[in-house]
């Protein structure tokens, strides 16, 4: 487990904010959940003198407020920030 993901628990409840390079700026996005699953995930993609010879991401698998279950590719402009549950 990478530095990004080695922070989290399963079960925090986390923001993850990612910048998107556009043409002109950048675009802005963030979602908010719990982690379900967090490490590295080999890709489809080849990838000299790796492991498997495959490229690995780190991900967060979130559950968000409605039930829905995203996956979120982390890079390292993307920033992870634990959220405080209400008491």
């Amino acid at each position: 487990m990478t530095m990004q993901v080695a922070n989290y628990q399963i079960g925090d409840r986390v923001r993850v904010v990612q910048q998107l390079p556009r043409q002109l700026g950048t675009t802005t996005t963030s979602v908010e959940g719990v982690i379900l699953r967090a490490g590295q995930q080999k890709t489809g993609s080849w990838f000299a003198h790796a492991k498997d010879k495959k490229l690995w991401l780190d991900r967060l698998e979130l559950r968000l407020d409605d039930g829905e279950l995203v996956t979120v590719n982390l890079d390292q402009f993307s920033r992870v920030e634990k959220v405080m549950t209400p008491a």
